[in-house]
């Protein structure tokens, strides 16, 4: 069968699809991707996968996407993440026939892509980028596509697409925000970047960023051009938004949780995530509800709080309008809505008087002059001081240890050898010597296993003496130091 492309492939495997559930690890599982879809998502990403860990573990490869099949669930893209052309392929091979397409994760900006070195960690990587698509294109039946950040300079973000397009991606999903908007600083996305690349390239593209009612998607295509719009925390607030509907938020409670009983298993702590988000607004009074839902250790229990928030909400709506919370949102807290972040603090001025300046780059960290000591550890060192006001965090303060001579690891206090254990058992191995400080015992072994077979040589008589060193020859330097 021919593998369709570009947008051949948009139109016919993917049906057209302009509304998209985005990738969203632990967020966009089956049960979520089914609700979506009963309310305008056209089309779904599985959440981001770890290629290495997909290939090696056929637990992860079950609970992730084998046993989360469903014929409603079409189109559905599988997303992974990966830095390494063989493994990318290799893990998309185990998944191409659960699915429509295979996308690459550039955009992922935490801190543990990072650690692991992918998502948008590769975007300065375009020789890389280019040998897995290009690999993915030959060897795959299904097409290969990616998702991308932007580049601050938009020529920059548009040569970015033309090199994944002339690599064999098939369709680009672009998120108008750089590598660095993100938490605090997430800001707005650039239409202007998403709109730069739909008229630079051949191949579909969804645009991604800014999403938060059907009035903004219908917006992004209008100024940008795009195929499609995706949505990713717009969509977890509000399921329906792709319906242009706000509805109550019990309604979609509900409505999941159905799902979830139809479709399982489910992990709990995704249902738990989901419902944190949709009863976000009224969790923020309702905060003793907020507690049980946490604690709830079974879809029964969850189901109990919803009920519970579902009766405060309605008590609440048969009130006079005077007599209702005031939460300052366009709509009633019970109402689907978007979240919108607040914004970060003005380092410019605060009670008339020049703040320090502060760098963007340094939001995490102290920045200068300060009275206690703990603004200058990380947010999770303060957790660590606070829980031992005792910890040292000072490199100087730290103890000194005595380094091995062979790899420079902290070494053994009573190490025979002066070495650290790796070491020690190698040399003790060797030489087949003890070390006590280790709990090595080679040469100890060697000598039981002498006189046992001393004592066996005696009682056997003669004819197993003739033999049974012939059965002790081995390489081994325990059977050499006994010979």
């Amino acid at each position: 069968m021919e593998k369709l492309q570009g947008f051949k492939f948009w139109r016919e495997t993917l049906q057209s699809a302009r509304y998209v559930l985005a990738p969203m690890v632990e967020q966009s599982e089956l049960a979520w991707r089914l609700l979506s879809r009963r309310h305008g998502a056209q089309l779904c990403y599985t959440p981001m996968l770890h290629a290495q860990v997909f290939l090696r573990d056929a637990n992860y490869r079950r609970e992730n996407l084998y046993n989360e099949v469903s014929p409603e669930d079409r189109p559905l893209i599988t997303q992974f993440c990966a830095n390494d052309p063989e493994v990318f392929v290799q893990a998309a091979l185990l998944a191409q026939d659960y699915c429509d397409a295979i996308d690459l994760n550039l955009g992922c900006p935490q801190m543990i892509a990072k650690r692991g070195h992918y998502g948008v960690f590769l975007q300065d990587e375009w020789e890389l980028l280019e040998r897995m698509i290009k690999l993915a294109n030959e060897k795959l039946s299904v097409p290969v596509t990616c998702k991308i950040r932007v580049f601050p300079e938009v020529e920059k973000t548009v040569k970015y697409a033309k090199m994944l397009e002339k690599a064999g991606c098939q369709l680009l999903t672009v998120h108008g925000r750089t590598k660095d908007q993100k938490g605090a600083l997430t800001g707005v996305a650039s239409w202007e970047h998403i709109k730069a690349v739909r008229e630079a390239v051949n191949i579909p593209v969804f645009a991604n960023g800014n999403i938060q009612h059907l009035s903004d998607v219908l917006h992004c295509m209008e100024e940008t051009g795009v195929q499609g719009v995706m949505s990713a925390e717009g969509n977890l607030h509000n399921p329906a938004l792709f319906e242009g509907r706000s509805p109550p938020v019990w309604e979609m409670a509900e409505e999941y949780l159905e799902v979830v009983q139809k479709h399982p298993p489910c992990t709990l702590s995704y249902v738990r995530a989901h419902l944190f988000k949709l009863w976000h607004h009224t969790l923020q009074i309702h905060q003793d509800l907020r507690e049980e839902l946490a604690k709830a250790k079974n879809l029964a229990g969850i189901e109990e709080v919803n009920r519970q928030l579902k009766q405060r909400c309605q008590e609440e709506m048969a009130k006079e309008e005077s007599e209702r919370y005031h939460t300052g949102l366009p709509l009633p807290h019970w109402i689907c809505q978007p979240y919108v972040r607040p914004v970060p603090k003005d380092p410019g001025r605060e009670n008339g008087q020049k703040a320090l300046e502060v760098k963007a780059v340094s939001m995490k960290r102290a920045l200068e002059d300060s009275d206690s000591p703990n603004d200058s550890l990380s947010k999770n060192k303060q957790k660590k001081k606070a829980r031992n006001p005792h910890k040292n965090f000072c490199p100087e303060l730290k103890p000194k240890y005595i380094k091995c001579e062979q790899c420079g690891n902290p070494k053994g206090n009573k190490c025979v050898f002066n070495l650290c254990r790796g070491c020690c058992k190698k040399k003790a191995y060797k030489e087949v010597a003890d070390c006590p400080s280790h709990g090595l015992r080679f040469k100890t072994k060697a000598q039981k296993q002498g006189s046992s077979g001393a004592g066996s040589r005696q009682i056997n008589g003669s004819s197993s003496v003739q033999t049974e060193p012939c059965a002790t020859v081995p390489d081994h330097p325990a059977a050499q130091a006994l010979a």
